[in-house]
């Protein structure tokens, strides 16, 4: 029997540098089982270059990378969600579209890596950090039983990882 697909989508309000991460980490580590997208409800327009830069710096694949409104997948023909994951808190504010197939969704808030001021070095370690955050609440994701788990268990190991974070980058 072959193992279920899932569309993910990954939210934030500007989709230019955490939902990227997201689309383009599960993208990587998902092993074929998973279809990752981003979006943004007010989308910034262009992917960050400090986010395109840490991509490629860790072998992740950016093109075809955009930033994107998420009207795009309200659309008709657009591909049908299983996961929602807000990855901000402007994003888990907003009333969010009703996604067709209802959707599994869980907030995984991380911090603005593209509101850090300061040095180039500064920034640099703000997006590595959200990087990493992200990396792994994914990875614990991608480690759930997700066709043997009870919608309601599910919910709350998705709520759980929105929790987690990984230790501090010093």
């Amino acid at each position: 029997m072959a193992e279920p697909f899932y569309n993910v989508l990954f939210l934030c309000t500007g989709n230019s540098a955490r939902s990227i991460f997201g689309e383009a980490i599960l993208a990587r580590w998902g092993g074929g089982r998973f279809r990752a997208f981003s979006a943004g409800s007010h989308p910034r327009g262009a992917v960050h270059p400090l986010a395109l830069e840490l991509l490629a710096k860790h072998g992740l694949p950016t093109e075809g990378l955009r930033s994107k409104s998420w009207s795009e997948f309200e659309a008709p023909g657009a591909a049908a969600l299983d996961f929602v994951f807000t990855v901000c808190d402007e994003a888990a504010a907003e009333v969010c579209p009703v996604w067709p197939g209802q959707p599994m969704t869980a907030h995984w808030g991380v911090e603005d890596p593209a509101a850090v001021e300061g040095t180039d070095s500064q920034k640099r370690r703000a997006f590595l950090h959200a990087f990493h955050v992200l990396e792994a609440r994914i990875r614990l994701f991608l480690s759930l039983p997700i066709a043997k788990l009870e919608k309601i268990r599910l919910q709350g190991r998705l709520d759980e990882i929105g929790r987690t974070t990984p230790p501090t980058l010093d």
